[in-house]
């Protein structure tokens, strides 16, 4: 724990958030240095303290995973001296971050003008399932934007009823987007002085993180439907079966596909004018796949991941989770922050710090009280 002072010390964050996809934004943020405050209900805490299992000394992991560098304070919002604690927070605060139903945030006392007309320079971020119009009545949860944003439809095997990640990815990226909207009204504040409100959606962040599918229907009216390990665009760019378990070729440019074949002694496939292009190659991929695939089931996925890394054909074995560390552990990139995955954002000046674990249900009163006295 300790470092440098972060590219957002001093910043003091309200975080209302819970669960996922407001806890990740703001750890984010508190990675980076700022003081992040997270207001948690009396008794149980934020939902992911139950989560479990599994657990590591006794908290649940998916808690851990998200709560790092930040202080707890339980506050009952509806207890009106509790009430005032969380507006005397927030009057103090550069920051307030909340995914609660919109709504609830106003009923409480606590909503964007209320907090705007307390703390003029305030950026508040608000995080969504559906936006605060016609859609504030849906419930927000990551599993129900995959299938109504149609990440399902394009996740899983043709024909089959759509497959959801193997994470909460919707949350993440959300939290993602949050963070990034957050610095940016931090920029306008540097030079304005005001703050403003800032709205991020699960439905609209997923959709904009569809990126290629989604411009395919914006920009030509198309719809895709689930390729299982295959890409719509490109071939090769799927899972082939090696000898002993599964490999992913992505060769992306004509040169690629040519040292790919290089390397299987296909010559012919490269050869053949029908697949010199990638359009071309997308148009017999029914015929050119089988060819490939008789050739990479010859070696092992270990192999076939050297020769063809070697001859700069983008590839690699299907890893679990503790072969993927042990790679990017190899690669020196430094997954880990002890117990904790490491923030991945490197900075050369002022690199994130693991300063705090995450918090013990309401640890941090006094330190938060001490600040309100100052």
């Amino acid at each position: 724990m300790g470092g440098l002072d972060g590219a957002l010390s001093g910043l003091l964050v309200a975080d209302f958030g819970r669960v996922l996809a407001g806890p990740y934004a703001t750890m984010l943020m508190a990675d980076l240095g700022a003081d992040v405050i997270k207001i948690e209900r009396p008794g149980s805490g934020d939902d992911t303290r139950s989560w479990g299992p599994p657990h590591a000394n006794g908290t649940a992991t998916y808690f851990l995973g998200v709560n790092r560098n930040k202080r707890s304070i339980a506050l009952d919002l509806r207890d009106p001296s509790d009430l005032e604690v969380a507006k005397a927070l927030v009057a103090r605060a550069d920051v307030l971050v909340e995914n609660f139903k919109p709504g609830t945030m106003d009923r409480l006392g606590l909503g964007y003008p209320a907090m705007r007309a307390l703390n003029p320079a305030l950026v508040y971020c608000s995080v969504t399932g559906f936006g605060s119009g016609k859609g504030a009545d849906l419930p927000g949860y990551d599993l129900v934007v995959q299938a109504v944003g149609g990440l399902m439809s394009v996740t899983g095997e043709p024909g089959g009823h759509g497959t959801k990640t193997g994470v909460a990815l919707v949350d993440v990226i959300t939290g993602l987007h949050a963070a990034l909207g957050v610095l940016a009204a931090l920029r306008h504040r540097d030079r304005t002085g005001e703050g403003q409100r800032v709205e991020v959606s699960l439905l609209t962040s997923l959709l904009s993180a569809l990126t290629n599918q989604a411009a395919a229907y914006a920009a030509a009216g198309e719809v895709a439907t689930a390729m299982g390990n295959r890409h719509p665009s490109i071939v090769p760019y799927e899972v082939f079966a090696a000898a002993d378990r599964p490999i992913v070729i992505a060769a992306g440019n004509d040169r690629q596909f040519r040292a790919l074949c290089a390397v299987l002694d296909r010559p012919e496939l490269a050869a053949d004018a029908r697949y010199a292009t990638n359009a071309g190659r997308v148009a017999g991929r029914d015929e050119l796949v089988p060819s490939l695939a008789e050739a990479l089931a010859q070696g092992t996925a270990d192999h076939w991941f050297t020769v063809l890394t070697e001859a700069g054909v983008p590839c690699g074995p299907i890893n679990d989770l503790a072969d993927a560390f042990a790679l990017a552990d190899r690669l020196g990139l430094e997954p880990l922050a002890g117990d904790q995955v490491a923030n991945p954002v490197r900075m050369s000046a002022t690199p994130a710090a693991y300063r705090l674990p995450p918090p013990d249900l309401g640890q941090d009163e006094q330190w938060v009280r001490d600040i309100l006295d100052r």
